[in-house]
């Protein structure tokens, strides 16, 4: 028989102490509307690049051929758009599945703002 020292286990005891955070099941309006938002600028600025990258809107241009600073323009707003658009679907989507009450999801899984 192996020997357990019982000095350094894990009791029933030792896990029923009391947390320092409280549960609250009210979800977080003011982070669901951020989350909101950059979710939806996120799309409206890679969605503006799209149509900057095929030459529709935005830029100069030389006798019709794209110069450097359209190709700049699109790359910037694609990329801001990826910033914004990651974090806004991530919460939004935690949000939308707390809300729905799917299993490990709750509305404490998204920070404060």
């Amino acid at each position: 028989m192996a020997y357990v020292d019982h000095a350094f286990s894990i009791s029933d005891e030792d896990v029923m102490i009391e947390t320092s955070y409280s549960v609250s099941s009210r979800p977080p309006i003011k982070e669901i509307v951020f989350a909101v938002a950059l979710l939806v600028f996120g799309s409206l600025s890679i969605i503006a690049g799209l149509i900057m990258a095929t030459h529709q809107i935005g830029g100069d241009r030389v006798h019709g051929e794209p110069t450097l600073l359209l190709f700049l323009h699109w790359i910037f707003f694609a990329g801001l758009g990826s910033v914004l658009f990651l974090p806004g679907f991530y919460y939004t989507r935690i949000a939308y599945y707390a809300y729905k009450g799917y299993k490990d999801f709750s509305f404490d899984n998204i920070p404060p703002v």
